[in-house]
C-alpha cells in the first residue's frame, strides 16, 4: 500500500510561493532484479508523455548513509505554471498503465518533498551526471541565501555544476529545509571534489569566501550528504 500511496502522489496538487524554478522528488526503492525493469517504464512513459515544460530526471542514489538510504529518486522540476499544469492534469489510461506497471516492481516509498531552486552556477546545457548533494539545516534562510550567492557569484569553478534551494513541504525530523548540490561530468572528478578544479589561487579565493560565509550566512547544520548518478532525463 505504501509504494501506492508514493507513486500516485506524484500527481497531487500542491501550493509553493513563486521563484522561477520548482521542484518535486519522489524517492523509493526497487530491489536488484527490478532495476531494469523500472528504468525501462520510466523510460517508456516519460519518452512519450513527458510533461511540458517540465524537466523529468531519474536518479539512482549511490552513496548514501543508513538512514537515507533509498535506490532510486525521480525528480519534477519547472515553472511554476509547469508545474502546476502537469499537477492538474489527471489520470489518463497511459498514466494509470504506468502506476499500475510500476508498483508491481516497486518494493517501497521512501520519502518525497517538494521546494525550489534559488541560484544556479555553471554550464547548465552540459549534463552533470555524478552529483554529491547536501542537506542542510539553515536557521536563517534570507540571510544564508544572500551570504551563499555572493559567495558563489565569483568562485565556481569551470567543471563544476552548482546549483542551491530550499524545501518547503517534506521537512522531516531532522530539520533539513536547504540543499546544495555539486553537479561533475565524471566519477573521478566527483570522487576528487571541487577542490581538484581549482587552481591554487582559486583554492585561496574560495577558502576565504567561504570564511565570509561562515561569518555572515548564519548558523547551518549539515544533516546529511550523499552521492547521486543520473540514469536518464526526460
Amino acid at each position: 500500500m505504501k509504494k501506492s500511496v508514493l507513486i500516485i502522489a506524484l500527481f497531487l496538487g500542491f501550493v509553493c510561493s513563486a521563484q522561477d524554478t520548482y521542484f518535486t522528488i519522489y524517492n523509493f526503492n526497487v530491489e536488484s532484479q527490478d532495476v531494469s525493469t523500472v528504468y525501462d517504464l520510466f523510460d517508456d512513459y516519460f519518452s512519450k508523455n513527458k510533461p511540458e515544460g517540465v524537466m523529468v530526471s531519474l536518479w539512482e542514489n549511490h552513496f548514501n548513509d543508513s538512514e537515507n538510504n533509498f535506490s532510486h529518486a525521480v525528480v519534477f522540476a519547472g515553472s511554476l505554471d509547469a508545474m502546476g499544469a502537469m499537477y492538474a492534469g489527471g489520470n489518463n489510461d497511459a498514466w494509470n498503465l504506468f502506476l499500475a506497471r510500476v508498483n508491481q516492481h516497486m518494493e517501497s516509498g521512501f520519502s518525497s518533498a517538494m521546494g525550489r531552486q534559488l541560484a544556479q552556477y555553471g554550464d547548465a546545457s552540459v549534463q552533470h551526471p555524478f552529483q554529491r548533494y547536501f542537506l542542510l539545516d539553515v536557521d536563517d534562510m534570507g540571510k544564508w541565501v544572500d551570504s551563499y550567492k555572493e559567495m558563489q557569484s565569483s568562485n565556481n569553478p569551470d567543471g563544476r555544476l552548482n546549483m542551491m534551494g530550499t524545501i518547503s513541504a517534506g521537512i522531516g525530523p531532522d530539520g533539513a529545509n536547504a540543499w546544495v548540490i555539486n553537479g561533475f561530468k565524471d566519477f573521478k572528478t566527483a570522487m576528487a571534489g571541487v577542490g581538484s578544479l581549482r587552481s591554487d589561487a582559486e583554492k585561496e579565493a574560495s577558502s576565504k569566501a567561504w570564511e565570509k560565509h561562515q561569518e555572515e550566512g548564519g548558523e547551518v547544520k549539515l544533516v546529511r550528504n550523499g552521492l547521486r548518478i543520473l540514469l536518464k532525463t526526460w
